[in-house]
């Protein structure tokens, strides 16, 4: 092909002369980037989006912190059963996972748990060895801020799921701060979208019988 003036060629003479090209193995069979293959994602979800989506501002909650007393059965749940209650958050949450036994015998055993002991821990002060106690109280405050990061899953859930804010502040200190408050309030807000996402009832119509005209035959 032969170039203009205005246009030059952007093919590239090869002759003899010219060094040849390194080849290393390593480079052999390597993935190629395609623009044109490359999917936009959603940072938070990882759900594929198309090239103009534009991400949704960050939504609030559907009820406050402290608003437990607005569902009347998940602040009875949470008072008295706060691990069934987070149980079944994980549940719900969670589509890939079919049982709340294994996150409600967790809460149980960590947050209840510790809690029991730090309730025995003083009750028995002055009994115990005062160094004994302090020990006990700084690997109960420790273990509290694990179970406020374990606890915390459920919201952080939610935050990437609905794209929520954080509110009042970051989830593990939500939860380690106000930890029965959050399951109720994330509780509320699964229920609320659940809600806004129902089935609309569908109505299902037959097609009558095909129906075939045979020709009248000739009794003549």
């Amino acid at each position: 092909m032969m170039a203009d003036e205005d246009n030059p060629s952007r093919y590239v003479k090869l002759t003899k002369d010219q060094t040849p090209v390194q080849i290393d193995s390593t480079d052999l069979n390597q993935p190629i980037q395609v623009p044109q293959l490359d999917v936009h994602k959603c940072d938070a979800c990882g759900q594929t989006l198309p090239e103009n989506f534009e991400p949704p501002a960050v939504e609030p909650w559907t009820s406050g912190l402290f608003a437990c007393t607005e569902d009347k059965e998940s602040c009875r749940t949470g008072l008295f059963c706060p691990c069934v209650l987070f149980g079944r958050n994980y549940e719900a949450v969670r589509d890939d996972y079919a049982s709340s036994t294994v996150p409600c015998v967790l809460h149980a055993i960590f947050v209840e748990g510790g809690l029991a002991v730090a309730a025995t821990a003083a009750a028995l002060n002055g009994v115990i060895d005062p160094m004994a106690s302090y020990y006990l109280c700084e690997g109960l405050l420790f273990s509290w801020w694990l179970c406020g990061a374990y606890t915390s899953i459920v919201r952080l859930m939610l935050h990437n799921k609905y794209h929520l804010e954080n509110d009042p502040c970051d989830p593990c200190m939500v939860h380690c701060c106000f930890h029965w408050c959050a399951m109720c309030q994330e509780h509320r807000e699964m229920k609320a979208r659940l809600s806004d996402n129902f089935v609309m009832p569908m109505t299902l119509v037959n097609a009558p019988p095909v129906q075939q005209m045979n020709p009248a035959r000739d009794t003549n």
